[in-house]
């Protein structure tokens, strides 16, 4: 799906049209984050958003993954699988599954982490633990009750915030506003801006920690496209992020194309980007996320040797208090005093 792009300016007249049918969805949605969730078994974090589209879940759930493993847990990840035609719950082979199979997040987080794709996400918890999981991050499903969490983890990019602050289809939220900060454990801003800063104020009101991050390129890839003419791709929640990282890399992006998140790449149109780039001298470039679909996809698989990649961690201003709220949560979850 593609944003509208009114969802990320002043309420317009559109906006407020679709308001009727956003307070409609709205009011459903917050009586169902008001259930009792099941229990897993296993401490549960939750990484989600309160809206609609991309604001660093991955890499959020990528740095956990890390930050849980120094300290002796063994994670799994749990994914409705977004995009992909598997219900599951079945874990993710990246040899044997693709992106349309499993969606492009979860292959790609099998690289790093088992992830367990299910529709149901209390079953996908249980085959985690069947396997051996300690914790269970569960990537999304902040507004689905079915799984009981132990901590819920909101990010949100600085810069975008939450758009125009209006519920779906007239905005970008998933469910109205306090609702979602009410049953918020810790929020993490991603990168510069004030867009978000007032949402920031009511979570610390809440005596909720507020963790900085940032989103730091592969230092290695960004040597590699520094001054280099570059044409950049991407289908995620946010392409002009990923555009303002390579150039911020020190990539000269002389050309660019956005496409819908998770959008599944057809011959022709990766066959038109490399001839574009190849008419221009430019080196084309994409997202980990994108890379993923077209490795996965026999059509257009062996084209990724012209396809450059830039990849993306995310380090956190106070690591320290990450450490320290996962671990009040973990000592909680197991009935243990902190």
């Amino acid at each position: 799906m593609r944003e509208p792009a009114f969802w990320y300016r002043p309420p317009s007249l559109i906006s407020r049209l679709l308001s009727p049918f956003g307070a409609m969805y709205g009011a459903v949605s917050a009586r169902r984050m008001a259930r009792a969730g099941v229990s897993a078994g296993v401490p549960v974090f939750c990484v989600g958003n309160y809206h609609a589209g991309g604001a660093g879940k991955t890499p959020t759930t990528l740095a956990l993954v890390k930050i849980l493993r120094s300290m002796g847990e063994q994670p799994f990840v749990v994914s409705r699988g977004y995009g992909g035609t598997v219900e599951g719950p079945v874990r993710v082979d990246q040899t044997s599954h693709s992106a349309a199979d499993v969606g492009d997040e979860p292959l790609m987080m099998a690289a790093s982490v088992p992830v367990i794709v299910s529709r149901d996400r209390v079953a996908g918890a249980a085959l985690a633990r069947a396997q051996g999981a300690s914790v269970v991050l569960l990537d999304d499903g902040f507004q689905n009750p079915a799984l009981a969490k132990d901590a819920s983890l909101i990010v949100i990019d600085a810069s975008r915030g939450v758009g125009n602050g209006c519920v779906f289809p007239a905005g970008p939220l998933r469910a109205p506003l306090a609702p979602q900060v009410a049953r918020t454990d810790a929020l993490i801003m991603i990168g510069d801006g004030q867009a978000a800063d007032g949402i920031a104020v009511a979570v610390t009101e809440r005596h909720a920690p507020v963790l900085r991050a940032r989103l730091v390129p592969d230092e290695s890839s960004a040597a590699a496209l520094r001054g280099q003419r570059v044409l950049a791709f991407a289908g995620i929640g946010d392409p002009a992020r990923f555009v303002a990282t390579l150039r911020a890399s020190g990539a000269n992006v002389i050309a660019e194309r956005a496409f819908a998140d998770h959008h599944p790449f057809t011959p022709g149109e990766i066959e038109q980007l490399i001839s574009d780039a190849a008419t221009k001298s430019l080196m084309l470039v994409t997202t980990e996320k994108d890379m993923a679909r077209i490795r996965s996809d026999a059509r257009i698989a062996y084209h990724a040797a012209n396809i450059r990649v830039l990849p993306v961690t995310l380090t956190f201003d106070d690591e320290a208090a990450l450490r320290d709220l996962l671990a009040r949560g973990l000592a909680k979850a197991r009935g243990s005093v902190f």
